[in-house]
């Protein structure tokens, strides 16, 4: 049975044109990029080359961008990196709708003397600015935003919350995870001080990932040891994963316009189809104001991991907005944000799409959905049975 892969906000397929960049640097091109030898100096070009590739994607200097092992990584050495650099300010502002790569550091922040906001969201998803500019004061270190939700895609107005935040003269970070290679940014014309982003959510490995700060961007480093990185984040180069995101990179600003133009189609021909054939389910998020490839989409009276395990046995890969795949009852942390009820918060279901679907597939899952809800409200004792 094929696999019908419809959950790439998680992790992404490495494109063939990844791997091929790849391989030489396994056993041919195996050099320390900081040895003095000419075979390691090839490898030193070659990191360089994956940074402008980076940097052309996000239109920012090359000596902009510092290459991390994750999303996680370069989020943590964001925030514990800027909070270094100003010790007399204690407030952090970020939203409720984080993933947990901020927000769980945001919170922990809290056991160390921080004062952490964490800002709310209409049902839609959305941002109130007002309540943002009325949070900053002369304490506040760093406000971390992301960019665009991993769970319903809304995305939010970045670039006006960058220009607020350095009106205030206070750092901004946005975890950009999700909106690298999806949509196009310009860093070179946005207040953005450090945008984080990962190698694996746009057809690169895991394991690598990148970190952009801004020229003159304060910013303790997260690790320390080597000169590694112009002695930004210390530590051996883990050169085929440097090379396969510069690759993605290239990728991406390749194929955005595919990416908001086809890959769009089938998300909004396959939600549409479900909305319309599946009775009592909602759409989760702001319709227009999303990334291309994401649809989050609530079923009442069933539990999402019982929509899942269905879906598995068709070959068919999506995840929950709910947390009890990991065997917590709690519903997602975004959906309660949003104030979605309990009976729709539970049986949520996000399907994010790549370029790398077809109609075929997506015409399959139209095919299966509305058997797999029926099935599962027969036996779902929140429903009245006729």
């Amino acid at each position: 049975m094929k696999t019908i892969y419809f959950d790439n906000n998680a992790t992404t397929k490495v494109a063939e044109e990844v791997l091929k960049e790849m391989k030489p640097f396994f056993c041919d091109l195996y050099g320390n990029p900081s040895s003095m030898h000419t075979f390691g100096g090839q490898i030193s070009r070659k990191i360089r080359n994956a940074r402008e590739q980076v940097a052309n994607l996000l239109s920012c200097d090359p000596a902009e961008i510092i290459f991390t092992s994750c999303g996680t990584e370069s989020d943590n050495a964001a925030i514990k990196g800027t909070l270094a650099a100003a010790p007399k300010k204690r407030k952090v502002i970020t939203t409720r709708v984080e993933h947990p790569a901020v927000l769980s550091v945001c919170r922990d922040l809290e056991n160390h003397g921080y004062t952490v906001i964490e800002l709310g969201v209409d049902k839609k998803g959305n941002l109130d600015l007002d309540q943002l500019e009325e949070q900053i004061d002369d304490d506040t270190a760093l406000v971390t935003i992301m960019y665009a939700n991993n769970e319903t895609g809304v995305i939010f107005p970045v670039e006006k919350i960058a220009e607020l935040v350095k009106s205030k003269g206070t750092i901004f970070h946005t975890d950009a995870v999700q909106a690298v290679g999806k949509i196009p940014l310009n860093l070179s014309k946005s207040n953005i001080d450090l945008l984080s982003l990962s190698g694996h959510k746009l057809h690169a490995p895991k394991g690598v990932g990148a970190l952009y700060v801004r020229k003159g961007t304060r910013l303790h480093p997260f690790m320390v040891g080597g000169h590694q990185e112009a002695g930004k984040r210390a530590g051996t180069e883990n050169v085929p994963g440097i090379v396969g995101l510069g690759k993605a990179c290239q990728l991406a600003a390749k194929n955005i316009k595919e990416e908001n133009e086809r890959v769009k189609y089938l998300r909004d021909k396959l939600e549409n189809a479900i909305l319309r054939k599946c009775p009592d389910c909602i759409l989760n998020g702001d319709k227009k104001n999303r990334l291309p490839n994401t649809a989050n989409i609530s079923f009442k009276y069933i539990e999402g991991e019982a929509i899942l395990l269905m879906l598995d046995k068709y070959g068919i890969c999506a995840s929950s907005g709910s947390a009890c795949t990991s065997g917590s009852l709690e519903p997602s942390h975004v959906l309660r944000a949003m104030g979605v009820p309990f009976t729709a918060a539970h049986g949520s279901i996000r399907f994010s799409l790549s370029r790398y679907n077809t109609e075929k597939e997506v015409d399959y899952t139209i095919e299966k959905m509305p058997q797999i809800v029926k099935k599962l409200r027969k036996l779902s004792p929140f429903v009245e049975k006729g």
